[in-house]
């Protein structure tokens, strides 16, 4: 299983925080997020905009990095606030 993580202010579209996803084999952190679809598919866009920083375990991480089963990924708005990205930030 490969646990996902939304710090900060992202979530999925029914409010949550962490999801547990079965791999049998390697996949793409684009595709891992996009085989998600609907809870996702807000944190996929901003994906494609380069608006979130993926880790995956502790390191980070380009949306073609490999996954495999037992790795954590954490997915973070751009300006490590948590943020969504889609506001100018209030300074």
């Amino acid at each position: 299983m490969v646990t996902i993580t939304l710090m900060g202010d992202l979530q999925t579209t029914e409010g949550e925080r962490a999801l547990g996803c079965e791999v049998e084999d390697s996949i793409t952190v684009k595709q891992l997020i996009r085989k998600q679809g609907k809870p996702l598919r807000e944190i996929f866009q901003l994906l494609k905009q380069k608006k979130v920083m993926v880790t995956v375990n502790k390191r980070i991480a380009s949306e073609s990095t490999e996954i495999y089963d037992g790795d954590v990924v954490h997915i973070v708005a751009h300006d490590g606030l948590g943020r969504s990205g889609l506001t100018p930030a209030m300074y």
